[in-house]
């Protein structure tokens, strides 16, 4: 099966779909949760449409900690069957699924009491238990333990007196952006209508029943309708937004958990596995990330611009101090290259600490036609999104057939491991280096044949982007072909990582990368000019907001960039 384009063309038909007929499900947001809805959706042979009101995966699903896994810490919180249930994913994933994307990684938890040992190995022993009774632990090593002298082996940048020992054991991790794109792609091949930068302004109804809804083409203000039997609201933070557009709060409450993480060079800590440790709110992690380490996490509620989540300086500094209580050589905010934030969408409860909330989700049936799904962990999609279909399966009649996603791997999953196998060839055929048919594979898997497609008709596609020389200039065409990007922030934030992964966070690739989309979207001078005059204004503000000493001043001064494509302007009674 040829996966399916979802260039600019592929989605003026996906709206011209939606608006020509009744849908069977009309989702609603773009990230993990409704990606994994549409496909959950299609592949049962219902009709589906996606709409996202941004770019797809532009809110949390970017902004992640980048791992699959079981959430080692919330073994100790006694929640055993979301530790098993993450666990049985994370071998789906890595196995069958996406063996493309998703891939193991070690981490070092270090021990700073002798008494921990016999504790956190239990725990530790646990988690291998619960991966291996559940089949899913192949490919992955059992957790080990090591003297200090062996932890620093294996993590030479840790200070000696930092630990007496350690336990090391395994985790996987994804591009979580990367990952949502090639679900949505996934559901597009089997026949998902899929459309970004289209905003659900309001729902339609008959009497207590919602058939469908009214949204807005952000890129042309074209008003579109589109009715469907069932709507699945998969907002994320902003389904409380949602859910006034039906007359209240309803029945699930989100409350935004801000999380910041921290890009530096690989060289600034050697180290060969990644790192845990524990803080008095949470955990923080050090995550090999290619040519560089991601340094999170905050756990801080948020109650500001959720678009923009911003960074403060106070955030910085946390994250800063805190790794640096184990480091031997202090990291400092010269070493930064790169900084994001994210607002995990987590289920309001009676505590005032969001790191104490829950990380299960819920799924609710607020009105006739309407499903709500919150909550979650990344890891856990799949489940959230199958959850969520089997209640778009109540309301609609006739027998809906069970969830298959469990056996339906990705588009550039088939032939995967063949394919690696060949890169040699791979990259004597394509006259790359082999490093950079590994890096292509790692992104595109078996699809790393249409882009080396691109680079056989135009060789020029084969150097390097200017600016940023982990990518290839195919990869910008390719992302305005074929991946939903319909701008530059798109492709240097999310298509590929350059925003958080140079030091000038992409300024320097901004002006070649527009007009290499240029082509495929057919934009104008005047429209490259834009995209790269907004660009360079949204990394400007956000630099600034990162020297704020708090939210409040740092989000001001994210409110300073413009919008590319700005939001509608949403009614509060906005129901037809």
């Amino acid at each position: 099966m040829t996966a399916a384009r979802m260039g600019p063309d592929q989605r003026a038909e996906a709206l011209a779909a939606m608006a020509g007929g009744e849908l069977d499900v009309l989702v609603v947001g773009g990230g993990i949760v409704g990606a994994g809805v549409a496909l959950d959706a299609v592949s049962r042979g219902l009709s589906v449409g996606l709409i996202e009101a941004r770019d797809f995966a532009s809110g949390t699903s970017s902004r992640s900690s980048k791992l699959i896994h079981g959430g080692l810490r919330y073994l100790e919180q006694m929640d055993f069957e979301l530790v098993r249930e993450a666990l049985v994913e994370r071998g789906l994933l890595l196995h069958r699924i996406a063996p493309h994307l998703v891939r193991p990684v070690p981490f070092l938890y270090p021990l700073t009491k002798h008494w921990e040992r016999p504790y956190v190995g239990a725990g530790v022993t646990l988690y291998d238990a619960l991966a291996t009774s559940m089949g899913n632990s192949r490919g992955l090593p059992h957790h080990r333990h090591l003297t200090r002298g062996g932890a620093l082996r294996v993590f030479p940048a840790l200070r000696r007196d930092a630990l007496v020992g350690a336990v090391q054991y395994w985790d996987a991790q994804v591009d979580d952006a990367r990952y949502v794109l090639t679900v949505l792609r996934t559901a597009a091949t089997y026949g998902a209508h899929i459309a970004s930068r289209v905003q659900a302004v309001g729902f339609l109804r008959e009497g207590e029943h919602v058939t469908g809804a009214r949204a807005q083409d952000l890129e042309t203000g074209e008003p579109i309708e589109i009715r469907a039997k069932q709507v699945v609201n998969a907002a994320g933070v902003w389904t409380d937004d949602i859910q006034e557009m039906v007359g209240g709060r309803g029945q699930i409450h989100v409350r935004a958990s801000k999380g910041i993480h921290l890009v530096v060079p690989r060289d600034r800590i050697q180290a060969s596995s990644g790192l845990i440790l524990r803080t008095e709110k949470s955990v923080l992690f050090v995550i090999p990330w290619g040519r560089h380490w991601i340094i999170g996490t905050t756990d801080t509620d948020w109650d500001l611009d959720k678009a923009h989540p911003a960074a403060s300086r106070r955030d910085i500094d946390y994250v800063l101090d805190h790794v640096n209580q184990v480091l031997r050589v202090p990291l400092t905010r010269d070493d930064v290259e790169g900084v994001y934030a994210g607002l995990r969408p987590l289920l309001s409860g009676e505590s005032d600490d969001t790191s104490k909330l829950s990380r299960e989700h819920t799924v609710a049936h607020p009105v006739p036609g309407l499903v709500l799904i919150a909550g979650g962990k990344y890891t856990t999609y799949r489940v959230m999104a199958k959850d969520a279909v089997d209640a778009v399966a109540h309301g609609l009649d006739g027998r809906i057939p069970e969830s298959v996603t469990d056996r339906v791997p990705l588009v550039g999953a088939e032939g995967y491991a063949a394919l690696w196998n060949q890169r040699g060839k791979l990259a004597r055929d394509s006259g790359l280096h082999r490093s950079r048919v590994t890096h292509l594979l790692r992104r595109y898997g078996t699809l790393i044949h249409e882009v080396l497609a691109l680079m056989e008709a135009d060789p020029g596609l084969k150097e390097p982007l200017s600016g940023s020389d982990d990518y290839l200039r195919a990869e910008i065409v390719y992302a305005a072909q074929c991946e939903g990007a319909r701008h530059l922030n798109d492709v240097l934030a999310r298509r590929t990582r350059i925003s958080i992964e140079t030091w000038d966070r992409g300024i320097a690739a901004a002006e070649e990368a527009a007009r290499l989309m240029a082509g495929p979207l057919g934009w104008t001078e005047e429209q490259i000019e834009r995209e790269v005059a907004y660009y360079r204004k949204r990394i400007e503000v956000e630099r600034s907001a990162q020297e704020q000493d708090n939210d409040n001043e740092a989000d001001a001064i994210q409110h300073g960039a413009p919008e590319i494509v700005p939001p509608a302007q949403v009614a509060a009674a906005g129901v037809k």
